[in-house]
């Protein structure tokens, strides 16, 4: 499959760059490279968020109604605006 991008003048700029300075030998090694970086930074992220869920589902503490934790939310967010 061959496919044509057609890409904002920056970005045709950062590419040749690269290119340039010998960081990537091609056009396609620098998309793959900014791929694969977003796909690492999403795992990341999706991980981190995973081990947040778990702790909190292992938390020994009593579960907040959320009214009551939203109300809790609402005065700090208030008593900053006041200060």
């Amino acid at each position: 499959m061959t496919d044509t991008l057609t890409l904002p003048e920056d970005l045709q700029a950062k590419i040749a760059d690269r290119i340039a300075s010998g960081a990537a030998q091609d056009a396609v090694e620098v998309v793959r490279a900014g791929l694969e970086a977003l796909e690492k930074a999403e795992a990341t992220k999706l991980e981190v968020l995973r081990v947040r869920i778990a702790r909190a589902l292992d938390d020994p503490r009593p579960s907040v109604p959320s009214d009551g934790a939203f109300d809790r939310v609402e005065a700090i967010l208030q008593a900053m605006l006041r200060a």
